[in-house]
């Protein structure tokens, strides 16, 4: 079966809650409390979405997140009532693609999570449908496929990772502003700059000859970036 979201938290009640009040608006969501059920949720089910809490009972949610990386590529969003920068670097440094921090308010966890699956319900926009490919030098991106090569060799991209990339790509040649960035890759307006600027420099050492001067995706201080070629 698929759901649009799972919830993986160990504070039932809130689970729960958060669940009914998403499937009151169609979002097809169910939860699971632990490591290990949210391992066997996926082999029978699927989701588009996982809110995933870090602290879990009976292990870390972090654990779990590597662990979910090596065979599910669907976004995960981070909810925790942990603040630290350090839990938020760490979140974005394993595969995590947002960092939403406790409490938080329904409504708003709830646009956050229908805008997510909007872009991500399907494995092409329109945009990568009437594209084949993008080439630039050693760089390839395979719109069809999804797939990025450097040198003829694939280089894995997160979700989101790939969605950044393209987009910027596709906006070549024009400062595009964080605020734009927020609204047209991760759909909303309350992503944190922390997030954009890990995933900045996770495109910058995966496709920069040197990610510490980079030719292609160039910062304009206080305006945003740039994809150069």
């Amino acid at each position: 079966m698929r759901y649009k979201c799972l919830i993986v938290d160990d504070e039932v009640e809130l689970a729960q809650s958060t669940a009914e009040y998403f499937n009151l608006f169609d979002i097809l969501t169910t939860y699971v409390t632990n490591y290990e059920d949210c391992i066997t949720f996926f082999k029978d089910h699927s989701a588009d979405v996982i809110l995933l809490d870090i602290n879990l009972a009976d292990a870390s949610g972090f654990n779990l997140c590597k662990r979910l990386r090596e065979t599910i590529d669907v976004p995960i969003l981070f909810v925790s009532a942990r603040t630290s920068d350090d839990d938020i670097l760490i979140a974005l440094n394993i595969g995590g693609d947002d960092y939403i921090t406790k409490p938080y308010t329904l409504s708003v966890l709830l646009a956050k999570v229908k805008a997510i699956i909007k872009r991500y319900s399907s494995a092409l926009d329109q945009k990568e449908v009437e594209e084949t490919c993008y080439t630039n030098g050693t760089l390839t991106i395979n719109y069809q496929l999804g797939k990025v090569y450097l040198d003829g060799r694939e280089v894995p991209f997160k979700a989101m990772e790939y969605r950044l990339l393209c987009y910027l790509i596709r906006n070549r040649g024009r400062i595009i502003s964080k605020e734009e960035l927020f609204r047209e890759v991760w759909g909303d307006a309350i992503t944190g700059d922390g997030t954009l600027n890990v995933h900045i420099r996770y495109l910058r050492e995966k496709i920069e000859e040197n990610p510490n001067e980079p030719s292609h995706i160039k910062t304009v201080w206080g305006r945003g970036y740039i994809y150069e070629e």
